[in-house]
């Protein structure tokens, strides 16, 4: 009991405002799906930390805020993964572009450190320049055998 097939989720494909209760709520949606597969207590801290971190980063840095521009998010559960999208409308970066968050002169700093957070807890993680704006995030939590 508890556990439900991924085949039995709908993929989610949706537009969320820029907002913190956009974060929340795609954690929300997104650990629920999670849960239902079968992910233990420490993958779904990962998953949600991930999501967190993907989230805040297309509402504060991507989108700042403007209530004119949308975060897209779509999940996908299959077999044995959970696969998340979240792309945002701002200007977009190039990865090899942003400060090294584990330079000496940057470990202080409040910000930073997402996207190494993203790529050591999800089994699959890519980040691209969106044309013609705006960043997308792909990252893939897989159940571990037997899980």
């Amino acid at each position: 009991m508890g556990e439900t097939t991924p085949s039995e989720f709908q993929p989610v494909d949706t537009l969320l405002d820029s907002t913190l209760e956009s974060v929340d709520s795609a954690e929300t949606t997104i650990l629920g799906m999670a849960e239902k597969m079968g992910f233990d207590e420490d993958d779904l801290h990962k998953i949600g930390m991930s999501v967190r971190e993907a989230m805040v980063n297309a509402v504060v840095h991507g989108n700042r805020y403007n209530s004119r521009k949308k975060v897209q998010l779509r999940v996908k559960a299959a077999g044995s993964e959970l696969a998340i999208e979240i792309a945002d409308e701002g200007e977009g970066f190039e990865r090899e572009n942003l400060p090294d968050p584990l330079a000496e002169e940057n470990l202080l700093r409040h910000s930073g450190r997402g996207l190494l957070l993203i790529e050591a807890f999800m089994d699959e993680f890519q980040v691209r320049k969106r044309e013609p704006r705006g960043t997308h995030i792909r990252m893939v939590k897989r159940l571990a055998a037997g899980g």
